[in-house]
């Protein structure tokens, strides 16, 4: 065979062996790369190499800062149900409660009808310094007009607050004045207060009610036993029903008020912090005082520090309804773009070891916020048969009672809700708003003879002989609820407490309702009943 025949059988087999090798080759090559590409993102930041990608090369534009604001949010839902992003825009809306204070005019206002009515005033606030007074209505806002255009609490906030030393101009109808009073009101700081109250509930028996724990609360809250101790009192009732928690430091420096020196308050401890021992250094007020503790279960997280540290050390007893579970210890941190996170850092431990956070699933929030309404179901709200504490999670207090971790505050003194008075007709006219709509309308009618009282006390006094009930179900009549003469006749008493205790707020804020408002309340008498008898401890079983 010659050569030409030879290359003519030979070549194409060369040809095709080449490209197949050049295939291989190639492939094996694009391989090695794409393998160092995944190594770089795997090693890297994944989520910024995928955005990167998609910014670049995917089909459409895309809002890159609008995907990112979505793409966070899901992160988080992944894991506690108590680490959360903040977005820069609600962030100091988020924080202002806590913080202490807030930029605006300081009014506390509602919307009768579709007028904004100031309600009270904040003393030496901007809005005092400006000359606006209770019970005025506020018709324009920077010339805008607002009466009358169903404007929500919100957006009205919005427009009232803003920068410090900012000017807001408002138009004010005074009484039956025809003619717009203006005022420019020069933004400032309005405090925001989380010691609600505080008043003689008993002789030598403090109440103090405590909504929240932030920036001054402590300082509120020694300002209180102050006053309470110039009047006479020995034993103090800490009310932290409703209370849902704020900073940490805020609770132990509270509790430090009534411990002896070296005992332990709360330990944190997690995967990247060591456990850190709180001790009481000795310096508190009220050492020695009577102490009782009022919880049910919304107070959480500082407030079940605070009251986690009483039971624990044996220094006081905890009356109302289990807490409700909450330790996890959050930190807030600061993003560029002014927006913040809140991220679970460790775990607090009461002075006896046990961790009272309830059990949850990383990612799975839905049954974790259902826990409250799964509770009131199962009938814990009213009878302490119904909860079952896990033998597992059994500790000691310092006298060698037990207590149980994993699932809030269990109180030494069960206290159920209070039922009495309840009825559809009573439910109907609170869930409505109609209740408190009459005791605006009522006190704006009647601000003149009302706000002659020299204290709650004389106003509360006269109230007390008006036909307020009777007015009332009228008015509600009027609003579409039906007269529902038994139901009524059975709720009477509780109607008219709350008609006399929010039209008394109207002209004596805080101060004079609480003690209307909480004067039959069961939890209370229960705990100003144990001090008196001097059984504030509670005895080892």
């Amino acid at each position: 065979m010659d050569k030409n025949k030879k290359l003519t059988i030979w070549l194409p087999v060369i040809i095709a062996t080449s490209i197949a090798f050049g295939i291989f080759i190639g492939n094996h090559y694009r391989s090695i790369s794409d393998q160092g590409k995944r190594r770089a993102y795997t090693s890297g930041n994944k989520i910024n190499a995928v955005l990167d990608i998609i910014d670049e090369q995917y089909v459409d534009t895309v809002n890159m800062a609008q995907l990112v604001e979505g793409t966070i949010p899901k992160i988080f839902s992944e894991l506690d149900p108590h680490s959360v992003y903040i977005p820069a825009e609600e962030v100091s809306q988020v924080n202002e409660e806590l913080e202490g204070s807030f930029s605006g005019i300081g009014v506390s206002f509602n919307m009768q009808t579709d007028t904004i009515l100031v309600i009270s005033v904040i003393s030496g606030g901007p809005a005092e310094k400006a000359g606006l007074l209770p019970f005025d209505r506020i018709i324009t806002i920077n010339d805008s007009v607002f009466s009358g255009q169903k404007k929500s609490q919100t957006e009205i906030m919005k427009t009232l607050r803003g920068e410090k030393n900012s000017t807001v101009k408002l138009g004010v109808q005074r009484g039956d004045s025809p003619k717009l009073l203006y005022f420019d009101v020069t933004r400032g700081d309005v405090p925001v207060h989380s010691v609600d109250v505080s008043y003689v509930a008993a002789p030598g028996i403090g109440y103090i009610k405590v909504s929240k724990f932030g920036r001054n609360t402590y300082n509120e809250f020694i300002t209180a036993i102050a006053k309470l101790k110039q009047e006479r009192c020995q034993s103090f009732v800490i009310d932290l029903r409703g209370n849902t928690g704020g900073y940490m430091d805020a609770a132990i420096n509270m509790i430090n008020e009534f411990m002896p020196e070296g005992r332990l308050i709360v330990y944190t401890e997690g995967k990247s912090f060591p456990r850190a021992d709180v001790y009481a250094n000795g310096t508190g007020t009220c050492k020695e005082a009577p102490i009782v503790v009022l919880t049910d279960e919304i107070s959480a997280s500082a407030s079940e520090i605070f009251s986690g540290a009483i039971q624990d050390n044996d220094r006081g007893t905890i009356i109302g309804r289990r807490t409700y579970g909450k330790g996890l210890v959050q930190t807030q941190l600061a993003l560029n773009d002014g927006s913040e996170m809140r991220l679970t850092i460790a775990r607090y431990y009461t002075p006896s070891g046990r961790c009272i956070q309830k059990k949850y699933e990383l990612g799975n929030t839905d049954d974790y916020d259902q826990d409250i309404y799964n509770r009131y179901m199962h009938g814990e709200f009213d009878s302490a048969d119904s909860i079952k504490m896990d033998d597992s999670l059994k500790y000691q207090t310092v006298g060698g009672r037990t207590v149980y971790g994993g699932g809030g505050i269990m109180p030494d003194i069960f206290i159920p809700r209070d039922t009495s008075g309840i009825t559809s007709y009573f439910s109907n006219v609170i869930n409505s708003g109609v209740l408190y709509l009459f005791t605006l309308e009522y006190s704006d009618r009647h601000q003149d003879k009302l706000s002659s009282f020299k204290t709650w006390e004389e106003l509360y006094a006269y109230l007390r002989q008006q036909p307020l009930l009777s007015e009332f179900v009228d008015f509600a009549a009027s609003k579409g609820i039906k007269r529902r003469p038994t139901l009524i006749n059975i709720s009477a008493s509780l109607i008219e407490n709350q008609l006399q205790a929010y039209i008394v707020r109207n002209f004596f804020d805080e101060e004079g309702f609480y003690p209307i408002f909480l004067k039959d309340d069961t939890t209370l008498l229960r705990a100003i009943e144990i001090l008196k008898e001097g059984k504030s401890v509670p005895v080892t079983q």
